[in-house]
């Protein structure tokens, strides 16, 4: 939709805003279910979700986002309730802008890494980030809660060390990808793209390709969707580093509370990787990791494949309307790839080359939004139940030290090549073909 054409004030800041502070807040319940999952023992009890609720948005969300908006406000962005007027151009003439609560709607469109966007330029819009500082703050609004809950977690369950683990496969994970996606957009062939000093094409030269790189980065390894960029303008193998850090599950470091969750989902699954490398039965923060807890760790991990393979499948094969891929071949396909990609992980961002405004698009992609949210959390939430129900094993010296080096080093190994093994055939239909034959 186009926010500033399509939607009110009203509907903006009292009906939009508001769902960006409840789903923030619903992933951080979420979250720390699971984590009081492992940290109590022979209790089916997980905490009050309303009462988590309320926490996550009046201590955290809510004076977060108003510092935020100030700050963004005192930077240039616009904080007013002014309708459409006329505004001279420099060549002569006129057009028409609107007014809006744009500051205090984008910082928890960041802060709660919702996406979306006042206008339908989104991030890229001068009136929501005007400037290279607002592009970096906006970076970090994105990152801060979702690396933070990582002490959270090590709070919770009485050693912080485990919590530090966490974030330093989160941090490697982002590191990697970010200096990838650099490399990618920097140094891509042809005279045009050398010329300009990188591939600027689609990107705003406020922010050039070290900031729209950054920024790509963040918003699909976090289920923000907020783009400050067009990624269907990225090179080749730029998209498809886009697309790959959706399909880790966006876990480094994750939309808030959901980034946590998943990740200890892959923790649980890397844990008894390891514990069938040395024949032992998987121990993870005391609780044992036995069939029931696996099962529903490989139910987290498919669902989401599932819906994205399965929907871009039949988005191929069936005569769904012939307009909607303005590209052809494997740049179309990238197209119709990253909308279910983006979709089944909440991300909310897109390729900008596929008009999904259509029957078949709004249906199915509606579907994997749903199924894609929800799902998820109703295994996560059966697991938290099963381990909280355990007794703590005692650790001995054979039980798997996670708060070391060599399980951070297991973790994103296990995180790589379960992603790969899964989206590999997809990704070398799409970006990996434009991106090689570039």
């Amino acid at each position: 939709y186009y926010g500033e054409q399509t939607m009110g004030h009203v509907v903006q800041t009292a009906g939009l805003a508001v769902q960006n502070f409840l789903s923030a807040a619903v992933g951080i319940a979420v979250a720390v279910a699971l984590v009081r999952g492992f940290a109590r023992s022979r209790t089916g009890e997980l905490g009050n979700f309303w009462a988590d609720l309320v926490r996550g948005t009046l201590r955290i969300l809510v004076p977060g986002s108003v510092i935020a908006a100030v700050i963004l406000v005192a930077c240039g962005a616009i904080q007013n309730f002014s309708g459409i007027h006329e505004v001279g151009q420099f060549m002569g003439g006129s057009q028409q802008w609107n007014g809006g609560a744009v500051a205090s709607q984008e910082a928890i469109k960041e802060l709660g890494t919702n996406g979306g966007g006042y206008f339908n330029a989104n991030s890229a819009h001068p009136f929501e980030n005007p400037t290279g500082f607002t592009n970096l703050f906006e970076i970090f609004l994105i990152l801060c809660i979702p690396f933070a809950l990582t002490r959270t977690f090590g709070v919770l369950v009485g050693n912080v060390k485990q919590g530090y683990a966490i974030l330093a496969t989160m941090v490697t994970i982002w590191l990697s990808f970010t200096a990838l996606m650099m490399w990618t957009e920097f140094a891509h062939h042809g005279p045009a793209l050398q010329a300009a000093g990188g591939a600027m094409e689609g990107k705003e030269t406020r922010f050039g390709v070290g900031g729209s790189s950054i920024f790509a980065v963040a918003t699909t390894l976090t289920s923000t969707g907020a783009v400050d960029s067009f990624h269907s303008s990225f090179t080749g193998l730029g998209g498809g580093i886009t697309m790959l850090s959706m399909m880790l599950g966006e876990i480094a470091p994750g939309g808030t509370g959901s980034g946590l969750y998943g990740m200890l989902i892959m923790a649980v699954i890397a844990v008894f990787i390891a514990g069938l490398m040395v024949g032992r039965t998987p121990e993870y923060l005391g609780k044992k990791i036995g069939g029931r807890e696996m099962k529903l760790a490989a139910c987290y991990i498919l669902i989401t494949p599932a819906l994205v393979l399965v929907f871009t499948a039949a988005s191929m094969a069936l005569p769904t309307p012939p307009h909607s891929m303005l590209n052809s071949g494997a740049h179309g396909f990238s197209e119709v790839l990253y909308a279910f990609t983006s979709a089944s992980n909440n991300n909310g961002s897109a390729f900008a080359g596929l008009n999904a405004n259509t029957d078949w698009y709004n249906t199915m992609t509606g579907l994997a939004m749903l199924l894609g949210r929800f799902l998820p959390m109703i295994f996560v939430l059966a697991l938290a139940g099963s381990l909280a129900e355990q007794t703590p094993v005692p650790e001995t010296a054979g039980t798997l030290r996670t708060e070391k080096p060599l399980f951070t080093g297991l973790l994103v190994g296990a995180i790589l090549i379960i992603t790969g093994l899964t989206y590999f055939p997809a990704l070398a239909l799409g970006p990996l073909a434009e991106g090689l034959a570039s």
